[in-house]
């Protein structure tokens, strides 16, 4: 706050009294000094909340807050223990964040287990299907069959845990790479 503001919040008798170089105009400065460090931070307060401007340290702790830290990786080997990571990079990472709420609000859905991936990876062309035929050509009821291009294989277990943790509870899945020369499916049933 300006001292010209913090003179305005005085008695009228101080206001007449205030001039340069008086103990009271150093006080006012004074006061202003202590006053600017919070109201920079004030000023820029939407930068620091927001998980695509905020500090790194700061979007890892709104994904466990999220209840995305399931997701993460960690240097300790499990949940809390050493630094955390994210197998995409940070920035996916942010962008996963800043959709949290719609993603949650539509949990469950096959558009948003897509979406989900598609933010997580960054990789287009994700695609999830119901209705699929098993060995016997039977249609598999509550089954999903997850559809990825070959290059998101190497965010597998990244992949593995976002199918087993957002697909509908009462769903099987399997987990299907474009890349044919490798045909490696995983599978989780209830």
């Amino acid at each position: 706050m300006r001292r010209e503001l913090i003179a305005g919040f005085l008695p009228e008798i101080y206001q007449v009294a205030l001039r340069p170089g008086t103990p009271l105009a150093a006080l006012l400065a004074v006061m202003e000094g202590l006053h600017m460090p919070t109201e920079s931070r004030l000023d820029s307060l939407d930068a620091v909340l927001d998980p695509l401007r905020g500090e790194e340290r700061f979007v890892f702790m709104l994904a466990d807050w999220l209840g995305l830290a399931a997701y993460l990786d960690w240097t300790g080997g499990r949940p809390g223990a050493g630094v955390a990571s994210f197998a995409t990079g940070t920035e996916r990472l942010r962008l996963l964040v800043a959709e949290a709420a719609r993603l949650w609000r539509d949990r469950g859905l096959r558009q948003t287990l897509e979406r989900f991936l598609t933010i997580a990876t960054g990789i287009e062309g994700i695609q999830v299907e119901d209705g699929v035929a098993g060995a016997d050509g039977r249609i598999r009821p509550f089954h999903l069959q997850v559809l990825l291009p070959a290059e998101a294989r190497r965010y597998a277990p990244l992949v593995a845990r976002i199918v087993a943790a957002e697909r509908p509870a009462h769903a099987t899945y399997s987990i299907r790479y474009a890349d044919p020369s490798e045909d490696q499916e995983q599978h989780a049933e209830l």
